[in-house]
């Protein structure tokens, strides 16, 4: 490691699915949101579950016996047109909550089809607090 390099990346977040909820999930990862599947390692793959990518951000999606929802940890997403997202979730029937609380960004909360909290986010110069 250079010192230009951080010390410290995010390479992923998992998040935690039911065992079956791969297609409502990819449904909505992939065909909703716009995210692109990932192949997994074949070893993995036999788990269950799915991996998603766009841009720079990728989420695991990992299949959990006892499943339970995150309802309140959540991966922030930062998005390029958060009215257009807002757009095609309620159009798809989700549920958007926004919240004009963090200075330097408009964002909003929806959850995924298994109730996992998701925040998206876009700067907002106009609102730096």
């Amino acid at each position: 490691m250079t010192e230009l390099e951080p010390a410290f990346a995010l390479h992923h977040v998992q998040l935690a699915i039911p065992a079956g909820a791969e297609d409502a999930c990819r449904a909505f990862y992939v065909g909703l949101l716009g995210l692109h599947e990932v192949d997994k390692p074949p070893v993995l793959a036999a788990r269950g579950g799915l991996w998603v990518r766009g841009g720079t951000l990728e989420l695991h999606l990992g299949v959990e016996a006892d499943f339970r929802p995150a309802r309140k940890a959540h991966p922030g997403i930062l998005v390029a047109d958060l009215d257009d997202l807002v757009r095609r979730l309620t159009a798809a029937g989700v549920a958007v909550e926004c919240d004009p609380h963090l200075p330097g960004y408009r964002r909003c909360y929806a959850a995924d089809p298994v109730g996992n909290r998701l925040e998206f986010l876009a700067t907002d110069p106009d609102n730096a607090g």
